[in-house]
């Protein structure tokens, strides 16, 4: 597979992004294939899109043990990780699209929008356009701090075919709402460092400009003041199928601890017990690396 793979990278030759699932196979699986891309090419820019696991709707004792495990990779060679969460994102099915039964299917698409979104910019041309390495340094402040909160705007269940005629102030409020972002943590709860804006469809710099400042001054209080100008934005002129206009946002705020927190917790107390510990190191596994990524 991982020969496979490597065909794979040599024929497209411009890898700079690789999506992994953490909690269930994906995770280990992932981990081992970024540190062999990140070993053979390693001046490539490292995006991942990480749907971390939820006691609410897991299947799987032991996805806080997989989750953390990749967490301490995702740290040593991923330059952005784009965090996602099943909770949240059941949330928002629940809450926002009052979706009674949401299946996988449903949680794909609004994942697929998201990442449609934050890479759009890569692939369509825009007046004011983006790429990973650019993103990277207007939203890491130091090396480690490169977990990001994620939302879209606006949102639309699977199979409907909603229409925007413009991309409202509302809309752009909307993306920065906490029951948008598709991580369980509330940014109310924290500052942000840094974020970013990318909006899609027919529009002006100057009305983005003009929204983004708008947007900045009602949520003030919840920026760090130490990093000036910290809010980037950019628009692609290509808007997503079924939308005249869309916004994603990208935000480094200090609350995505109460994700991490969540997901430790749940590690700590199945790990000072033992529990299922005998299922890693039977597979060769040493105790010492669950304690490592712990301390991560």
């Amino acid at each position: 597979m991982l020969f496979a793979k490597r065909l794979r990278i040599v024929i497209a030759y411009k890898v700079s992004r690789y999506v992994i699932h953490l909690g269930g196979t994906g995770s280990g699986m992932g981990t081992l294939l970024i540190s062999k891309i990140r070993e053979e090419y390693p001046d490539r820019m490292m995006l991942t899109f990480s749907v971390f696991p939820s006691p609410k709707v897991s299947d799987t004792v032991v996805e806080p043990y997989n989750a953390t495990l990749s967490v301490h990779q995702l740290v040593e060679n991923a330059d952005e990780c784009m965090v996602l969460d099943n909770e949240a994102l059941y949330d928002i099915c629940f809450r926002t699209l009052k979706l009674t039964t949401p299946s996988f299917g449903d949680l794909n698409h609004l994942i697929s929008a998201t990442m449609s979104g934050v890479t759009c910019c890569l692939r369509f041309p825009g007046q004011l356009n983006s790429d990973l390495r650019k993103l990277a340094v207007n939203l890491i402040p130091f090396p480690r701090l490169h977990f990001f909160m994620v939302g879209f705007a606006p949102l639309t269940s699977r199979g409907s075919q909603h229409t925007f005629s413009h991309c409202t102030g509302a809309d752009s409020d909307a993306e920065w709402d906490a029951k948008n972002m598709m991580c369980a943590a509330d940014p109310r709860h924290g500052r942000y460092l840094t974020a970013s804006a990318m909006f899609r469809g027919k529009m002006s710099t100057k009305e983005v400009d003009e929204q983004m400042m708008n947007v900045q001054n009602k949520n003030s209080s919840y920026f760090v003041e130490w990093i000036p100008n910290n809010v980037k934005s950019s628009v692609c002129d290509i808007p997503p199928k079924g939308l005249t206009m869309s916004s994603t946002f990208i935000g480094n705020s200090t609350s995505i601890q109460e994700m991490f927190r969540r997901v430790s917790e749940q590690f700590t107390a199945m790990f000072r017990r033992k529990a299922f510990l005998h299922w890693y190191t039977g597979e060769g596994m040493d105790e010492m690396e669950f304690t490592e990524a712990e301390s991560t």
